[in-house]
């Protein structure tokens, strides 16, 4: 059984960083594209960052490029998402899911869902 668990969310002030963690045990982690998905209070989920198997491809939402990265160390069977100049819109859960098929940026894609963590923004 695949299990994701996500790690590293907490309470930072605007233009701070966090780095999140998603640990996955289960399944061969390099057989999965792994995916970063976002709900903020009162918002639909939303597509954050996706990295391929290997680590090659990367693809992120417009309202994040340039802040966040996207990495994964295969042997610690880990993705993170390292998340810089932190805003109040960037307060969310923050799930990581994992792909059989390819990278994407629809929920409907994933195949693995961790349980969320959460990143708080104060101004």
């Amino acid at each position: 059984q695949v299990q994701l668990v996500a790690s590293g969310g907490g309470l930072v002030q605007v233009g701070g960083s966090l780095r999140l963690s998603c640990v996955v045990s289960g399944g061969t982690f390099s057989n999965f594209a792994m995916g970063w998905f976002r709900q903020g209070p009162g918002k639909e989920l939303e597509f954050v960052a996706a990295i391929s198997w290997s680590g090659d491809s990367t693809d992120f939402a417009d309202s994040v490029k340039g802040r966040f990265t996207i990495s994964r160390d295969n042997a610690k069977n880990t993705v993170y998402l390292q998340m810089n100049s932190l805003k109040p819109e960037d307060t969310a859960v923050y799930f990581c899911a994992a792909d059989l098929m390819r990278l994407g940026r629809s929920r409907d894609e994933y195949d693995y869902w961790g349980q969320g963590t959460q990143v708080t923004v104060s101004s």
